[in-house]
């Protein structure tokens, strides 16, 4: 099993910075990646930034490349998400989800077994 804990959200202003943390425990499982998405009001979860557990390749949607990155801690259990140039259309609740199996596609959400909670981002202009 695997629990994950978000946090960092919060109130910015356009143009502010602003990291979200993930925080990953696992008891028995392998993970094979960590995705951020996030989901505004009304519309359906979207894709953020995956990060490869072993080898820490990213990947990110278009609409965030270049303004975030994907990183993780030393320790290996916290993942971070660092976003830059934020706007009102990045306001949205964040989760972090763990891939433990091999193979599905990053950008679905079903290849995701485990979700956190959430954090509410939200961005004044």
């Amino acid at each position: 099993q695997v629990q994950l804990v978000e946090s960092g959200g919060g109130l910015v202003q356009a143009g502010d910075p602003l990291r979200l943390s993930c925080e990953v425990n696992r008891h028995t499982l392998d993970i094979y990646g960590i995705g951020w998405w996030r989901q505004a009001p009304g519309k359906e979860r979207e894709f953020v930034a995956h990060i490869m557990w072993n080898n820490g390749i990213t990947y990110y949607s278009d609409s965030v490349k270049g303004r975030f990155t994907v990183s993780r801690d030393n320790a290996g259990n916290t993942i971070y998400l660092q976003m830059k140039s934020l706007t009102p259309d990045d306001s949205a609740v964040y989760y972090c989800g763990a891939r433990t199996r091999l193979g599905g596609a990053i950008l679905e959400p079903s290849a995701y077994d485990y979700w956190g909670q959430g954090t509410q981002v939200t961005v004044s202009s």
